[in-house]
């Protein structure tokens, strides 16, 4: 069977490893992923309102505040670039999200799989990862933070009416 932990980070790892690893028994396989929320048209607008700015008339300060010596205009040369930088970002996120539960998953014996996505959007981004990986079944955790979800917080709520396939929701304890 296979098994998808969608997670944020905060999700009890004893209950998310008993509850998966039980689920998937001897032979299956494990996927824990996290999506990151990123904001790509702010990343866009925020890069065409560098790319216009004017490097100041004294650049005594240059070498402060990352304006090139010789006066051009936007991101240093060296810069790896925004996909690059991104990418960085989701490693960073994946493993500081996920690494406990990875960790417990593997010395309780699982086949484990960790992917980070990124999307505005979490409940859509990990439906869209459920159509690709078709897992038998996701595992969320609950977070009580809307209104008027009651116990199951707003992504819960989503992946719980939307995905093709059962959910498992644990509640906080």
């Amino acid at each position: 069977m296979h098994v998808l932990i969608a997670t944020d980070g905060t999700m009890d790892t004893g209950t998310a490893v008993r509850f998966a690893t039980a689920l998937a028994g001897p032979d299956g396989h494990i996927t824990v992923l996290t999506v990151v929320e990123v904001n790509r048209t702010l990343l866009r607008d925020l890069r065409a309102i560098y790319g216009e700015r004017h490097p100041p008339a004294i650049d005594q300060d240059a070498e402060y505040v990352g304006i090139r010596p010789e006066g051009g205009t936007g991101p240093d040369p060296s810069w790896p670039g925004d996909d690059e930088m991104l990418a960085r970002y989701l490693d960073q996120q994946r493993a500081g999200r996920t690494a406990a539960l990875e960790d417990a998953l593997r010395a309780a014996g699982a086949d484990v799989a960790v992917e980070a996505r990124e999307g505005e959007d979490p409940a859509g981004a990990i439906l869209a990862a459920v159509g690709q990986l078709e897992p038998d079944v996701m595992v969320v955790g609950s977070h009580g933070s809307g209104l008027f979800e009651g116990l199951l917080g707003s992504t819960g709520t989503k992946l719980a009416r939307r995905s093709p396939c059962p959910v498992l929701v644990l509640r906080k304890e």
